[in-house]
């Protein structure tokens, strides 16, 4: 616990939490679930692309998987099933997509696996992007089908409409580039970037658009955001004291020793850590799996030669898909008390999900370039840039 409270680290994690419960708790998803009704509600099955969309975008800043699934699945789901879609494919459609968009910044699960794994932030956010948008493609791709089998209706384009839309969600779109422009760009350290989105969010929730009053509202979500925060705080502390006993148990390197004797191909290896994080997910919170699992992963990725931001990205990816694992996934959990529906129920209707989530996993893992081809293409991180 004390490890934990000196930690540079950790000031950012009340900090995002509390500036995405404000953009919650405001009319910011109302806001952007029209603009983004605008630009994609015309397609066939557009209405599923729309809602995924908007959760992929607001769970990174909620810092919590689950919450956008509480928060905003009262509202989705009567969207859904008055469009035409069916109600188990509502549900699981919800489920997911409040499960997905850990790589967008400014997500605290790539910030604190950075900081354990001691890799370079920028480096692994850039490698992220396109896995991440290759999971919310996929999930809005399965949901759209569903819509058009079902005959699901949909907007008509209006370019007035969308104007309109973007103008009243401007502050909203502007945020992420200013936050990670500003982090990126080293005006301002990761702490300073999470004091900089709070500042952000409560001049346009409270000053711009006037949804919250600070007197009246602010004091609530600040509480209901300092909840989440001490709970997370309680796991960490006791996910340090595992660690440590871990370490000085010298399991690292006993674990690096039984692997050996039984892999030996990279390729091998990293299908069988696949299966290993899908259970740490199912089994774990997040945080508590980075603190916990990374210091074990470290030595292997440098006996095997692995690249560690491409780890990183398979790590984080098999997390987002452990939240939605039978029989213990957490999200599967929220949903089921959300929409008051059983756990049988929602293992169904998330099921086709998960399989096409594992398919694009399991290429992530198996084609590097789809991560670390992008760093390097970039440049990012490279000496001299």
């Amino acid at each position: 616990a004390f490890r934990l409270s000196t930690s540079p680290l950790l000031p950012a994690i009340p900090l995002f939490t509390l500036g995405g419960y404000i953009l919650s708790a405001g009319g910011s998803s109302r806001r952007l679930l029209r603009l983004i009704n605008a630009l994609v509600g015309w397609m066939p099955g557009g209405l599923a692309i729309v809602i995924v969309l908007l959760l992929a975008f607001f769970t990174p800043l909620t810092g919590a998987s689950g919450v956008t699934i509480v928060a905003m699945g009262g509202l989705l789901l009567p969207m859904l099933v008055r469009a035409g879609y069916p109600e188990r494919t509502s549900v699981g459609l919800i489920t997911v997509a409040g499960s997905i968009g850990i790589f967008l910044p400014p997500s605290l699960p790539v910030i604190l696996y950075a900081f354990y794994a001691n890799v370079p932030l920028e480096r692994l956010f850039v490698a992220g992007a396109v896995p991440g948008l290759l999971l919310v493609a996929a999930v809005a791709g399965w949901g759209a089908m569903r819509g058009i089998a079902g005959d699901a209706r949909r907007t008509t384009f209006s370019w007035t409409e969308l104007r309109t839309a973007l103008r009243d969600a401007r502050f909203e779109v502007a945020m992420p580039v200013v936050l990670v422009g500003a982090m990126l760009a080293g005006f301002a350290t990761l702490v300073e970037t999470a004091a900089l989105m709070v500042a952000y969010t409560l001049c346009v929730e409270c000053l711009v658009y006037r949804d919250l009053d600070l007197r009246r509202d602010l004091p609530r979500v600040a509480i209901q955001s300092a909840t989440l925060v001490g709970g997370f705080m309680i796991i960490l502390g006791v996910a340090m004291a595992l660690t440590n006993w871990l370490t000085l148990g010298q399991v690292p390197m006993k674990l690096l020793a039984w692997v050996q004797s039984y892999i030996e191909a990279p390729w091998a290896l990293l299908l069988a850590l696949n299966v290993f994080l899908i259970g740490v997910g199912a089994l774990m919170d997040i945080y508590s799996a980075i603190i916990v699992i990374v210091p074990l992963l470290v030595p292997l990725i440098a006996a095997y030669g692995l690249d560690p931001i491409h780890v990183g990205v398979i790590f984080l990816a098999n997390m987002q898909l452990g939240y939605l694992m039978p029989p213990m996934g957490e999200n599967l959990f929220l949903s089921a008390y959300r929409f008051d529906a059983s756990l049988p129920s929602v293992y169904r209707a998330v099921l086709p999900y998960v399989a096409i989530m594992l398919a694009v996993v399991l290429l992530i893992t198996f084609w590097p370039a789809i991560s670390v081809g992008v760093v390097g293409a970039l440049g990012i991180g490279a000496p001299g840039t």
